[in-house]
């Protein structure tokens, strides 16, 4: 997904057994409390660790307790014996070769490789698919720790250049360069603050077009709302300063402004959203053969999805939920744009579109059914030319290059097929398997399946459910409990090592499709946003129950775990029934759901949640908001919060205040931690050493609390 300061007690140490019979109680940070209550439309709330919000990085009263709370976490994690395995084996497991699926950009082939544990993956280029590749780009060089990440790598088209992003300690803050292709050298341009921005290149290579936002104060870069975003145009060899202004929206800062050249380098599309993550945009074009033409609005209001595709002189294409929630592909004609002139040449399905490019002169089109993909050919008229043939059920991605190619990659993995990477030929239907990866597993050994459910109100939602073949239901295996809910994000089967280790140690894994996701288009959507949110805690809520009704589990081996949204949704289902989970993980989680939208990027999610501003909403947010809802005296389940320090997507001062109210509220024994890493951001560009040491203490969290037995691989 597109927080007055006080000083901390830190008393860190384990004390000893109680009873002999019992384990150690844990002795938590004592975390200051202050006089905070604010006034929200008449209601008063209280918000006593208010001063957690703070920056890490500039309080030292954060910092200590941040310290403080990391060394009762480390000690914790060490006393549990199989962690050393843990690590062995999700070491051995990531150390496999990994490609990303090619890019074709003047004749030539761009990918991604990581040799197995390399921190960050390295970019090579070749003449043709069979030749030798040349490495030109690697982000391992540009630290000692692997912090450095490649956020973006964008080629001109004739090969010759690519503007590449970089983003430090997991910031969404990039700073964008350019390379020469030929010798690898970086050229002198730098581009600062360009954040939730792309690079599209002009069709004579001479430079491209980005979007920033203005330098923010220096204490507040990692805190401050990002607001009056812009788009620019940036030639090379020339000073960021000199950037030309393309277009701006100084009359409603929070909305966002992108923008990109037409295959054909003949018009510049500019996506204008609302500031809100829901992708709903204006569209604004110019003419660029034209040296004076002004910016024109296609479409002048923010009503509906509007992603464009290609275009046929002035014949645009677009993917929309215009009168489709679960998408289609219309035209338009700059030359007729009247709203009576525009022709539907794909119509909704009853799968959800997901996206489609023009390839070979046919639309190459992706769709859901049921969170698996499904590929169709069409031609520009719309006609069916083919269903592509997949490998199996899961997710195929990419699909992407120009109308001149008679050729596309793509990308295909489920929950136990590791990713295997594909040439399709547009004219002829084949694919050809280019690379597949080896990693060190069984896949016969397991089984996938995929149940639907009822939800509280009887809706019926989907989940997929992994695990060893030969599982026995007797109702007492240790179960992972995923999900995610929000944003019209969708879950679909993928391949995860670390998911692979938890199900390899006997663990069931269970990823379910929640309302507020893209699963079923935007009506699936908008049923888990601002008033109807519960829905999405019932949904989750109700996997669980339904688990434990079919025998797989019961609630103390149950193990909840979700990130960003999803750690949102951990933590107000751990609020809402502690009696159903044996161990949460709500990592880089939404926490504080009346304050959110004060911090970096929260304004973009007040479509989804709604905001405090608003009275109705206020409502609904302060019902469910996990650090608000936590009850004294409540005995929870065993919870290890993650965050980062460097996140400023979901700043951490969320987790810091859900885990200091928590800590306080908790009277049970089980274990209620705060993992707070380093150098680290949201979750993008993260190096492989700390994805291993996070990934080796969660699952040792998860075995030590749920009581499973690990027997180490021969």
């Amino acid at each position: 997904m597109w927080h007055s300061r006080w000083p901390v007690a830190v008393a860190v140490a384990l004390v000893t057994c109680v009873v002999a019979a019992q384990e150690p109680k844990l002795k938590y940070p004592e975390t200051k409390k202050i006089e905070q209550i604010d006034d929200y439309h008449g209601t008063k709330v209280a918000d006593p660790y208010r001063w957690l919000e703070d920056d890490v990085r500039k309080s030292k009263d954060v910092a200590d307790w941040v310290e403080a709370q990391n060394k009762v976490t480390t000690a914790y994690l060490e006393t549990i014996p199989e962690r050393a395995y843990i690590k062995q084996r999700i070491t051995d497991l990531f150390n496999y070769e990994k490609f990303s699926a090619p890019a074709k950009h003047g004749g030539k082939y761009f990918f991604s490789r990581n040799d197995g544990l390399q921190n960050q993956f390295v970019l090579f280029v070749q003449d043709t698919l069979d030749s030798e590749p040349r490495m030109i780009l690697d982000p391992n060089a540009l630290s000692k720790d692997g912090t450095v990440a490649l956020a973006g790598f964008v080629v001109d088209d004739e090969g010759k250049y690519a503007a590449y992003g970089l983003a430090d300690a997991g910031s969404d803050w990039n700073t964008w360069k350019v390379l020469d292709i030929a010798t690898g050298k970086t050229l002198s341009d730098e581009l600062k603050w360009v954040k939730f921005s792309g690079a599209s290149w002009t069709k004579d290579g001479k430079g491209f077009f980005y979007s920033r936002f203005p330098a923010p104060q220096t204490d507040a870069a990692f805190q401050s709302l990002n607001v009056n975003q812009a788009l620019y145009y940036h030639r090379l060899g020339t000073p960021q300063n000199d950037d030309v202004l393309v277009y701006a929206r100084a009359d409603n800062p929070k909305w966002t402004v992108g923008g990109g050249v037409t295959d054909d380098g003949r018009y510049l599309i500019v996506s204008v959203g609302d500031g809100t993550t829901s992708r709903k945009t204006r569209v604004v074009y110019r003419d660029l053969l034209e040296p004076y033409a002004l910016p024109v609005d296609l479409i002048d209001n923010h009503e509906n999805k509007w992603s464009p595709i290609d275009n046929d002189g002035s014949l645009f294409y677009f993917q929309t939920d215009w009168n489709a929630p679960k998408g289609q592909i219309i035209a338009i004609d700059l030359k007729h744009p009247d709203k009576k002139n525009w022709k539907v040449i794909i119509p909704e399905a009853k799968e959800t579109l997901q996206g489609g490019a023009i390839v070979g002169s046919s639309f190459v089109v992706s769709y859901l059914q049921d969170a698996k993909t499904v590929v169709k050919v069409y031609g520009t008229d719309g006609r069916l030319i083919r269903d592509v043939e997949l490998p199996g059920i899961g997710t195929a991605g990419g699909f992407g290059g120009r109308r001149g190619d008679a050729e596309t990659f793509y990308t295909f993995s489920s929950f136990a097929t590791p990713p295997s990477i594909y040439r399709y030929d547009v004219v002829t239907g084949q694919s050809k398997l280019l690379r597949q990866a080896k990693v060190k597993f069984q896949p016969a050994d397991y089984e996938v399946k995929q149940l639907f459910y009822p939800s509280k109100d009887g809706v019926k939602v989907p989940m997929f459910v992994c695990h060893k073949k030969g599982l026995k239901l007797d109702g007492d295996n240790p179960v992972l409990l995923y999900g995610y809910g929000g944003f019209n994000i969708s879950m679909t089967p993928g391949f995860s090592v670390s998911r692979l280790q938890w199900m390899e140690m006997g663990g069931v894994l269970a990823v379910a499709n929640l309302r507020g996701g893209g699963e079923y288009g935007d009506d699936w959507h908008r049923a888990g946003t601002k008033l109807k949110k519960q829905n999405v805690f019932d949904d989750f809520i109700a996997a669980a129950e339904y688990l434990i009704k079919e025998k797989y589990t019961a609630p103390k081996k149950i193990g909840i775990q979700g990130g960003s949204n999803g750690g949102l949704l951990v933590g107000a289902c751990t609020v809402q029934r502690p009696d159903l989970f044996g161990a949460c993980l709500p990592a880089v989680g939404v926490m504080d759901m009346l304050r959110f939208q004060k911090f970096t990027a929260g304004r973009f999610w007040v479509d989804d949640y709604g905001s405090s501003d608003n009275p109705e909403e206020f409502k609904a947010l302060y019902a469910y908001s996990p650090y608000h809802n936590l009850k004294p005296g409540t005995k929870y389940p065993a919870t290890m919060v993650t965050t980062a320090d460097t996140d400023d997507r979901v700043v951490p001062g969320h987790s810091f205040k859900y885990a200091a109210m928590l800590q306080y509220c908790h009277t049970g024994d089980s274990p209620v931690l705060a993992r707070i890493e380093t150098k680290a951001g949201h979750g993008a560009g993260k190096p492989t050493t700390k994805v291993i040491e996070e990934t080796a203490d969660m699952w040792a969290f998860l075995v030590k609390n749920l009581n499973v037995k690990v027997t180490p691989m021969k």
